[in-house]
């Protein structure tokens, strides 16, 4: 058997699709109908046919429910439906009358199953994006101020701080604290004229990787830190992700520069 995996909108279709099987059998009056009508029949081979489509025809619900039938045998308190001057008739809709209400049971109780699911999956993004923080193999100098702030939700200040200890990681390494900003990045990643290198500087190709570093930095500059020192921004957690990962790569790539000068 294998259990089915749902999206929220299968959830939400398969509990309606229940509630409109429950309403079938309670239409069923046994004072009025008998078991073996064709219209209990029908509504049993829709019951049988909708667990189907909702969980699957592998799955442990379907398994459980595919030859349900609305009808339940009562033996209770002394009475037995075969016994001597019970009439056939009378115990069977006995027992149908019994498994009307045993047959909504059961099908409230897929619903539960299913409500249940749809507030895991509910919570499921909330506790991936707290997962996905905790397996990132952060930057000490980032993971050092972004990590509490992260943890609290404060997303933008998590964001907005790592990026202030990359800009101070790169003034530490490169001795220039007179400096700030995007003059800071271009200053000491110049291709022509650098303080720190990524490479050795020998042909185009590393001339290429210095001078498309040193736009990261200070885009990291211009498009991270800047922007959330300026105005308040409400980054999602997905995005401050996103974020804190490239900063911390920067911090690992400037932590194996190499100092030129």
């Amino acid at each position: 058997m294998i259990p089915k995996e749902f999206t929220v909108q299968e959830i939400d279709i398969g509990i309606e699709k229940l509630r409109r099987r429950i309403a079938d059998v309670q239409q069923l009056d046994p004072n009025k109908i008998s078991y073996y009508d064709a219209e209990v029949r029908g509504i049993e081979q829709r019951i049988r046919e909708t667990i189907r489509e909702i969980f699957g025809s592998n799955s442990p619900q379907f398994h459980d429910h595919e030859y349900l039938g609305i009808y339940y045998v009562v033996e209770s308190e002394g009475f037995s439906p075969w016994q001597e001057g019970v009439s056939n008739h009378y115990a069977e809709q006995k027992n149908f009358a019994t498994g009307i209400s045993q047959t909504m049971k059961k099908l409230q109780g897929l619903i539960i199953w299913l409500e249940e699911k749809r507030k895991d999956l509910e919570i499921i993004p909330e506790k991936k994006k707290y997962i996905a923080f905790e397996d990132m193999d952060l930057h000490p100098r980032i993971a050092a101020v972004a990590s509490d702030l992260f943890r609290d939700g404060h997303y933008p200040n998590a964001v907005f701080d790592a990026a202030k200890a990359l800009v101070n990681y790169v003034k530490e390494r490169s001795g220039r604290h007179d400096l700030d900003g995007a003059p800071l990045m271009r200053t000491v990643f110049s291709k022509n004229d650098p303080i720190l290198a990524f490479n050795d500087l020998k042909d185009q190709s590393d001339l290429d990787e210095q001078e498309g570093m040193m736009h990261l930095y200070e885009g990291a500059v211009l498009a991270i830190r800047n922007p959330r020192g300026h105005t308040f921004l409400d980054d999602s957690p997905e995005r401050a992700l996103e974020y804190i990962g490239l900063l911390s790569l920067l911090a690992n790539r400037l932590q194996e520069a190499r100092r030129v000068k």
